[in-house]
């Protein structure tokens, strides 16, 4: 069920809530009859949205997975899980107030995350107010990990390591080839975000341990519609690396400009590749050789009792969603928050909201898409980034080494 703010104009928020959704006047408990009730503000309008609704079909499956196969035990009861969706339009102020509204009014105890680092920090000080638990699949900046919260958990790994991998991966062509780290030049952009200048600070920093030059640090516009002044200054300096970070719009904007504009660096590594589609977008020619860094790859050697391998779960979204050629990571870890909730409830055997607090923080668990161990600060610690590339319209593993599915194809080639 989802509400959106033209639901709200007219009314007061809780008068809406009843009109829109049809229910009593009575909030929503946490746990109606056999039900679990989990909440979520997900940006499923607004600029996010292409991710928000990868991360609610993510939620939906895992719910669906746990509810076929008897769902959750809790103090010898089976109980099934139920989301409750609102729209936060891609606006960390309407997610803020929905978190609260999910609280106060509907009464749910147990939240999933939103998308994007910049509503999970909207988000996680009203949660963290009201000692709510969530766990959320989609704030990766390494600056939520900073604040000292207590009842958010994070399953994905954090926004530094996005595309460290490929400023290691340059490091390593270069000295292939008989040339020093330190000669490879980098041209980057990116939006100007929490997440995406998290991105950023990490590439800076591997640059700087290999010596590297930046050549171009360009922030995103806004409505991240147009790069073309970016890609100028790259066609004119020609960088051995083009990085870029501005989430599902972003990338296309890029896949497309890069395309149009004929732009020939030997490598390029962009952030939500496969989230944005831009093979199916842009064709398998002119994306080819672009590196993609992701949370998870269906090729990678996890499984668990649930969803099986990467490969198994990787099949059966696609059976569900088959719109899905690709299943972006933004899917794969929703689904995976979902599993820790409910490895968490079992294992708290309770609904006490602290006791759950502390089954979370001591989860240890291998999943399909990872492992899962959190930190005191509520990251996950125990899952790697791995990166992709695009070769002939498949997104394959090139590194880390170990993970590779396919060898690095350098320069990169593409057909324009």
């Amino acid at each position: 069920m989802i509400i959106t703010r033209k639901h709200l104009r007219t009314m007061t928020a809780a008068v809406a809530g009843v009109a829109a959704l049809g229910m009593a006047a009575t909030a929503q408990a946490k746990v109606e009859g056999d039900t679990i009730i989990l909440g979520a503000a997900i940006s499923l309008t607004g600029k996010y949205a292409t991710n928000g609704v990868h991360a609610q079909k993510g939620y939906d499956f895992a719910v669906d997975k746990i509810n076929e196969t008897g769902g959750v035990t809790v103090d010898g009861k089976s109980y099934k899980l139920k989301v409750v969706y609102y729209d936060d339009e891609s606006t960390p102020a309407r997610g803020a107030e929905l978190a609260e509204r999910l609280i106060n009014q509907d009464g749910v105890k147990f939240m999933l995350g939103p998308y994007s680092s910049g509503l999970t920090k909207a988000i996680a000080p009203v949660t963290e107010k009201y000692k709510i638990p969530m766990v959320e699949a989609e704030g990766a900046s390494r600056s939520l990990f900073t604040q000292g919260y207590k009842y958010m958990f994070a399953v994905l790994s954090t926004s530094e390591q996005y595309l460290a991998s490929a400023i290691e991966l340059a490091a390593e062509v270069a000295e292939k080839q008989g040339k020093k780290a330190s000669d490879v030049t980098i041209a980057m952009a990116f939006e100007n975000d929490p997440f995406s200048l998290d991105v950023r600070a990490g590439v800076v920093d591997d640059a700087e341990k290999f010596g590297m030059k930046i050549v171009v640090d360009d922030k995103l516009p806004r409505d991240l519609s147009d790069m073309t002044s970016t890609l100028t200054k790259v066609k004119a300096l020609k960088p051995d690396l083009l990085v870029i970070s501005g989430h599902s719009k972003g990338a296309a904007t890029a896949a497309r400009q890069i395309q149009e504009l004929k732009i020939d660096v030997p490598m390029v590594a962009m952030t939500h590749c496969e989230a944005a589609d831009i093979t199916a977008k842009f064709g398998a020619g002119p994306t080819e050789g672009i590196l993609c860094p992701t949370q998870w790859s269906e090729t990678l050697a996890y499984k668990d009792d649930l969803m099986g391998t990467a490969a198994q779960y990787n099949s059966d979204f696609q059976k569900a969603y088959p719109e899905y050629s690709t299943v972006p990571y933004q899917t794969a870890m929703a689904s995976m928050a979902v599993q820790v909730w409910a490895d968490a409830f079992e294992r708290a055997n309770s609904f006490d909201t602290e006791l759950l607090r502390d089954a979370l923080a001591d989860t240890e668990m291998q999943t399909f898409a990872g492992s899962v161990k959190f930190s005191e600060a509520g990251n996950n610690i125990a899952k790697p980034m791995v990166l992709r590339q695009i070769q002939d319209g498949e997104y394959l593993v090139v590194a880390p080494t170990k993970w590779a599915a396919a060898e690095l194809r350098y320069p990169r080639q593409p057909e324009y």
